[in-house]
């Protein structure tokens, strides 16, 4: 039941469902509360991360999402 998404680095992607918790993209990740971001919000694909996450750029900052929780805009 693979639903991998595939994006590339500057593709634009909307949330589609918030995670239970949100990482940091940084060097040293920290877990921050999911309401930075809202359901709608569009972001850019900054890069691809090891366990199938990506580093998305929001503009209350940069977060790791697993491809479930984003869409291609």
């Amino acid at each position: 039941m693979s639903d991998l998404k595939q994006f590339n680095v500057g593709d634009r992607v909307r949330v589609i469902a918030l995670p239970p918790y949100l990482k940091t993209a940084e060097p040293m990740p920290m877990l921050r509360p999911p309401s930075l971001i809202q359901v709608g919000e569009e972001g850019v694909v900054l890069d691809r991360r090891p366990g199938g996450f990506w580093g998305v750029r929001f503009s209350k900052g940069a977060f790791l999402l697993d491809s479930q929780y984003i869409e291609p805009v």
